[in-house]
């Protein structure tokens, strides 16, 4: 998926590394150790609760990390793959996300749903700034 966000990438990035800015946009607490072989663990909501780790992390352009929940048969912990890009783009950041290895397509389509709706409230953060 891809957003325009009005945001230099620097910016944007820090929204997805720094716990206070992430749960702006996404969950209720986030636990993030923002460097390779670090690990991150974000309660999205009741009951749901998001782990992995870092694989990559070029700032302000590039992150990596294995993405699961826990108590899930279907998605556990680190068994996918999430890339996140930033490219400058005008005056903000073109914003992409790439979910790899989800399961099956009933799969893919919950975590689309989930990604469009955080990517959307990231978004308008900066929105709502101007």
């Amino acid at each position: 998926m891809e957003r325009r966000i009005a945001a230099a990438p620097g910016t944007v990035f820090s929204y997805l590394v720094e716990p206070a800015k992430f749960v702006a946009w996404m969950g209720a607490t986030a636990e993030l150790d923002p460097r390779p072989g670090g690990r991150f663990r974000i309660e999205v909501d009741s009951g749901n609760v998001a782990v992995g780790e870092y694989r990559e992390i070029d700032p302000p352009n590039r992150l990596v990390l294995t993405w699961g929940w826990e108590r899930s048969e279907t998605v556990p912990p680190g068994s996918t793959t999430v890339e996140i890009t930033l490219a400058p783009e005008g005056s903000g950041t073109l914003f992409r996300l790439r979910h790899l290895g989800l399961p099956s397509e009933e799969e893919r389509k919950s975590h689309r749903t989930g990604w469009t709706m955080y990517s959307e409230r990231l978004t308008a953060l900066f929105d709502l700034a101007r």
